[in-house]
């Protein structure tokens, strides 16, 4: 049978190269990928003979766990469209994107029983419920028990259409606004945002998908970690890869991200790559080991990957003295975009990262046109392998997603300046950049020099109306555990490594700085909390 770059035809070349190593595991599951990929084909056959078929989207609303892979290969193997469901929605927001989405069927997670239970009556298009769980009594009958419905299926699927055309969606975070789905055609995903099937083994993309045949059992079976949750675009991709190159991939089977825990999944599975979200994560991971010299020996991680936030220069500094071995894994990757590239910030530079250039790579004015002289500053930008575009937003993807010069490009929303050796500067999300006083400011640059202040645990920086400067820049700050906060001590080192119009005006104490499950922050959440609240002063300092 002649093979697409349908991911589950990708991941059924997979299975047949390397049946029986270790593909996934999380707490006591622990699945090979032929066991895997039985599961998946039994919950695709049980769900066309419930009529979920071509073109369905399908929510997978789980915590960490091997049903959100099943579910989602089940879904590819069938045609039918996974789709992530944050696990932090409460009902109003669920009721919003599952109505948006048209949602046809939803993996769900029995902790959420009482908000899905909700919202079903409420969204026409949802007609069938899987519930992981223990079974209980009185559920509605489009509720069903995920692993009865499972066991009903035949563990070969066969008689499936497939294409490269088939969509896998993505819902980004709606931290700056409300969530979209991201349309990305299998194949353009694999080529945009999955490395081709070339990631791990140093090599230009595959050209046909049963080369994987001969890569995968040649190749090193490297075991992943993710320290983000499945249901984020930035771990599942990063799963996906590894999957493909016949890598066993390990996730947090808890709730919550413990750095301790980490650690010992470190340990106990040997794991070789670890990737995080930015200095969320980063620092309590860096902290344990401060805390905690030798517990940890970490001889087999080699390589420590970063994606989705800032990992600041002066954090990777202290991690490789904690384990000087490491790799570190820069990259940087947008749901609309795929993967854009790796790179470093030069320490006396601006910007948060540089990307050498590449011909699918551009800067973009607002006007749409490609700009190329050192100095200029727009938007960074892709084209090749990318999304159809938002589902059910034509507005919204007519604005994504331009002709410029005869070609298709994605417009980030990350503003770039092209320097002078030719690199991109990345500079931060234009959709945060705060104008103070006709001068931009970005929030990621502000919030890396804070975190330079020992005692700030967390920080999100924002802009804020202001009578005279239009916007002014104000920190939502998290203290670390057993630290005073001294705000002119904090001032001052903000103003050792930042011009003058930079500076934090007022700065917010909060117990928490809200962030996604992923680590990503809640923009909205930071302004909303300045609204109702007052900023710290001299004398409450």
């Amino acid at each position: 049978m002649k093979r697409t770059f349908n991911l589950a035809d990708i991941f059924e070349l997979v299975v047949q190269a390397v049946p029986d190593r270790t593909a996934f595991g999380c707490g006591d599951q622990k699945l090979s990928f032929k066991q895997l990929d039985e599961r998946a084909n039994q919950l695709g056959n049980a769900l066309r003979a419930r009529g979920i078929g071509r073109g369905d989207n399908v929510g997978i609303q789980l915590y960490n766990c091997a049903e959100y892979l099943e579910a989602f290969f089940a879904c590819s193997k069938i045609g039918a469209v996974p789709v992530n469901v944050n696990y932090r929605y409460v009902a109003d927001e669920l009721q919003g994107l599952f109505n948006s989405l048209d949602l046809r069927a939803l993996v769900y997670g029995a902790d959420f029983d009482a908000s899905v239970l909700e919202v079903m009556p409420r969204v026409p298009t949802l007609r069938l419920a899987l519930r992981v769980g223990t079974v209980r009594d009185g559920l509605p009958r489009s509720v069903q028990p995920y692993e009865s419905v499972l066991a009903e299926g035949a563990r070969e699927l066969t008689d499936a259409e497939r294409s490269d055309d088939d969509i896998f969606m993505l819902c980004t975070g709606g931290t700056t606004g409300l969530p979209k789905g991201v349309m990305w055609p299998h194949k353009s995903l694999f080529m945009g945002a999955l490395g081709g099937g070339g990631y791990y083994f140093r090599r230009p993309p595959i050209e046909t998908p049963e080369e994987l045949l001969q890569l995968v059992p040649n190749g090193p079976a490297l075991a992943y970690l993710a320290a983000a949750p499945l249901m984020h675009g930035a771990a599942m991709w990063a799963t996906l890869i590894s999957l493909f190159s016949g890598h066993p991939v390990y996730v947090n089977e808890r709730k919550n991200f413990d750095p301790v825990h980490m650690l010992d999944l470190i340990e106990h599975h040997q794991i070789n790559v670890m990737a995080v979200v930015g200095d969320a994560m980063a620092l309590p991971i860096i902290q344990a080991l401060e805390n905690n010299p030798g517990r940890w020996p970490l001889k087999s991680l080699m390589i420590f990957g970063n994606g989705g936030a800032v990992f600041s220069r002066h954090l990777q500094e202290r991690l490789l003295l904690q384990v000087p071995h490491l790799v570190l894994n820069n990259g940087m990757a947008s749901s609309e975009s795929g993967v854009l590239g790796g790179g470093e910030k030069t320490p006396e530079g601006e910007g948060f990262m540089r990307i050498a250039p590449r011909p699918d790579l551009s800067v973009i004015s607002e006007d749409l046109r490609i700009l190329s002289q050192p100095g200029e500053e727009g938007i960074l930008s892709r084209r090749g392998h990318m999304p159809l575009g938002y589902y059910g937003d034509p507005k919204k993807t007519a604005e994504t997603f331009v002709m410029v010069d005869g070609s298709r490009w994605v417009l980030t929303g990350d503003r770039a300046r092209i320097d002078t050796t030719g690199e991109y500067v990345v500079l931060g999300r234009g959709s945060q950049c705060i104008n103070t006083g006709g001068e931009k400011v970005y929030p990621e640059e502000v919030e890396e020099t804070a975190r330079r202040y020992p005692p700030v645990q967390d920080v999100v920086v924002v802009g804020v109306p202001d009578e005279r400067w239009g916007s002014k820049v104000v920190a939502v700050v998290q203290v670390q555990p057993g630290h005073e906060f001294d705000l002119q001590e904090f001032e001052k080192v903000c103003r050792s490594n930042l011009s003058g119009y930079k500076l934090p005006r007022a700065v917010y104490l909060a117990t928490e700085v809200r962030r996604s499950p992923a680590g990503k922050a809640d923009y909205r959440w930071a302004k909303a909390y300045v609204a109702g609240h007052e900023p710290l002063t001299a004398a409450t300092a």
